[in-house]
């Protein structure tokens, strides 16, 4: 049977709440020039006599307020999703299976997990970024590394790399079997509140499908749980900067909901396929008192998926079906 290593990456989290690690984790993450997309003699100064100043210091207090005794959330489900993965994979009877984690930046890093990798000599390498909507910020990044290591790679293996999940019939079910559950526990609110990570709008008319394929991702969503016009909203979190981000901003759609008699909402981040800072700190407290002090009454936040049963079965059968055909795959040119 064909030798398959399954190359899962996740963005990366600093290896401690602290500041010291905070910038470095920083450091290396906002250097990256398909992250931030300023002249680099200009970003060199601003990132180092700016940010890296005053930020790793705020940084790190979010972060203690969501680490836990196992460490950043982040990495926590990202090895359960790993881990899940490998289980369903040992019992695949049209391949050999191994399931490996990376972060693409921080540690395990792609360049010593792609070494792992080199030792376990496999037949081909399927590399699943886990970001269900492709931007060139998160899952081109992590192409763009993953092929410059590969390409170091004496009789490298054939790779191929998974672009999006964004209307992947098992992840949409996931979804809304996830918002479904919690229904049932808690009630449905007024309004359900799509928010995913924001970019800046010039990536869009570069040539990104990331506003497309967020769009579609709701709109399929919403289909599943047959909700009514006004019980949605698709927003755009975390801007950074002063470019101009995709719009609605999810804070300005927050505000303004509870002058539109909508006083109770549920928020889900269907674009992070495992919990970390920016949804349980930014989404689930921020974004809270903002919705809260504006005339809500009750804010609630729907988990990511993390290791949702529905959601591993989903990664599988794309990784499976990739592994056999040719679709939907990351060619040189990008």
């Amino acid at each position: 049977m064909k030798k398959t290593a399954v190359l899962l990456v996740n963005l990366g989290t600093p290896d401690a709440p602290t500041e010291k690690a905070v910038r470095a984790y920083l450091k290396e993450f906002l250097w990256d020039p398909r992250v931030v997309q300023i002249p680099r003699f200009i970003w060199w100064f601003v990132l180092n006599w700016v940010v890296l100043r005053k930020r790793p210091k705020e940084s790190a207090k979010a972060y203690r307020q969501i680490w836990t005794d196992k460490g950043s959330p982040l990495m926590v489900f990202s090895k359960r999703i790993q881990r899940a993965m490998q289980a369903i994979a040992e019992q695949a009877p049209n391949g050999d299976y191994k399931v490996f984690l990376a972060m693409r930046y921080g540690q395990p890093s792609i360049r010593s997990v792609m070494e792992e990798i080199k030792r376990h000599t496999p037949d081909n390498i399927l590399l699943l970024p886990l970001y269900p909507q492709f931007a060139t910020s998160s899952t081109g990044t992590a192409w763009y590394k993953f092929r410059s290591e590969y390409e170091q790679l004496q009789a490298a293996p054939d790779s191929k790399t998974i672009l999006d999940y964004h209307d992947d019939e098992g992840y949409i079910d996931a979804l809304a079997d996830s918002v479904r559950r919690y229904w049932a526990d808690n009630g449905k609110a007024d309004c359900l509140v799509m928010s995913f990570h924001g970019v800046p709008e010039r990536t869009i008319r570069q040539g990104d499908p990331y506003l497309f394929q967020c769009t579609k991702t709701a709109e399929l969503l919403v289909e599943k749980l047959e909700l009514e016009p006004l019980e949605w909203r698709l927003v755009f979190q975390s801007r950074f900067g002063r470019d101009k981000w995709i719009q609605p901003y999810c804070v300005d759609v927050l505000q303004t909901l509870p002058q539109q008699g909508v006083l109770n909402v549920d928020v889900i981040c269907p674009g992070f396929a495992a919990d970390c800072l920016e949804t349980l700190e930014e989404i689930a407290l921020l974004n809270k008192d903002v919705f809260l002090q504006a005339g809500g009454e009750q804010y609630r936040y729907i988990p990511a998926l993390n290791d949702d049963e529905k959601l591993i079965k989903a990664l599988f059968s794309l990784v499976e079906s990739n592994n056999l055909t040719d679709s939907k795959t990351l060619e040189e040119g990008l």
